[in-house]
């Protein structure tokens, strides 16, 4: 019997041994991380130029004010066909339309308004200009959010590029910290990241007027003659990374 507790006593000692090895073995396994965010600041040239087109009309009934309202946006969009810009539906809705009567002191109804709005955009300013006079002063027609951006097939490599540069700004921080412990940063075991641009948009109801998308090329703004701005597209990356440290 007592030989049995010695060697039960003797299996389980070596057990608690091995255990506590193999746990030393697995804990000095784990690798160090550490974990920094990077970024790119850069700007993107503005190739296009975009202007939406609205046409909204007034009838008595949805029927009268949905045809006289896609009868001229044919007329738009038939004149737009033939020249070299892109164009697509933004918005299509039919409502009733009312106003407040102040003598009455109640809401009247004006009729049913139907309003189409095509955004329409080109490579030059000068074919939106061309455009603008086209369909200056035309009834029930309307002009808003002038403005110049960058394409995706040009924002797309300056992207990318500055994906890579705010990774290594990353890694260039990791190793910064790293350098305290005499390390260095290793290998990349993860990353995110977020990209953000900015382009300026300047809602401009009714602008049909030339001088204003001549103006846009000059890259200025100027609230009293209505110009727009027209400075290169902002373009920022953040990346969150993670290295191993050797």
């Amino acid at each position: 019997m007592k030989k049995t507790f010695i060697w039960m006593g003797s299996v389980i000692g070596t057990a608690a041994v091995l255990a506590l090895m193999f746990g030393a073995i697995e804990k000095r396994s784990e690798p160090r991380i550490i974990s920094v965010s990077g970024e790119c600041l850069t700007t993107a040239p503005k190739d296009k130029t975009a202007i939406t087109l609205r046409v909204s009309t007034v009838a008595p009934t949805a029927v009268e004010s949905v045809k006289s309202a896609t009868e001229q946006i044919a007329k738009i969009t038939d004149f737009l066909k033939n020249q070299p810009v892109e164009m697509q539906t933004t918005q299509f809705n039919s409502y009733e339309k009312t106003e407040w009567n102040r003598d009455e002191q109640k809401s009247i109804t004006l009729g049913i308004e139907t309003t189409i709005a095509i955004e329409v955009s080109a490579n030059s300013i000068e074919q939106i200009e061309k455009i603008l006079g086209q369909f200056a002063g035309m009834k029930n027609v309307y002009s808003e959010n002038l403005r110049m951006y960058s394409s995706p097939e040009k924002l797309q490599p300056i992207m990318e590029k500055c994906l890579g540069v705010a990774v290594e700004n990353a890694r260039v921080r990791a190793n910064a910290l790293a350098a305290g412990d005499n390390k260095q940063a290793g290998k990349m075991i993860s990353v995110s990241y977020d990209t953000n641009t900015a382009n300026a948009v300047m809602p401009v109801a009714n602008l049909m007027r030339t001088k204003l998308v001549s103006a846009a090329a000059t890259e200025s703004f100027d609230m009293a003659s209505g110009t727009i701005v027209a400075k290169d597209t902002e373009v920022n990356v953040s990346v969150h990374a993670v290295f191993d440290i050797k």
